[in-house]
């Protein structure tokens, strides 16, 4: 009569053996699919932009990171003088460039 009111407990199986090979198989996965969207993109962005810093040459047309356009007149190790205007020039790091504009760019302005 009292199994009337009172369900009756039942053991569980016991749980697979196996889930933590599952689960490494998993985080690699996962590292592979990071690696290959987000880690390996940014590491051939940052090759890029450092050959292109070491091509940079006296007469170059840049801009930089805030946006300033300016011809190279001299370039140090580490700073690179731009000629924004006639007899206005500026020190900036060689790192703060971002892109190599086309010959005459700064005429067309």
């Amino acid at each position: 009569m009292s199994d009337f009111f009172i369900n009756n407990a039942w053991a569980q199986s016991a749980p697979q053996q196996g889930g933590s090979t599952s689960f490494f198989i998993m985080m690699v996965v996962f590292f592979v699919i990071f690696y290959f969207l987000l880690i390996r993109p940014q590491q051939k962005q940052a090759k890029e932009h450092k050959e292109m810093i070491e091509s940079l040459s006296k007469g170059d047309e840049v801009i930089t990171t805030g946006g300033v356009l300016g011809r190279i007149n001299k370039i140090g190790d580490n700073f690179i003088f731009l000629e924004v205007t006639d007899n206005l020039e500026i020190k900036v790091e060689r790192n703060s460039i971002t892109r190599v504009m086309v010959k005459g760019t700064i005429k067309n302005l």
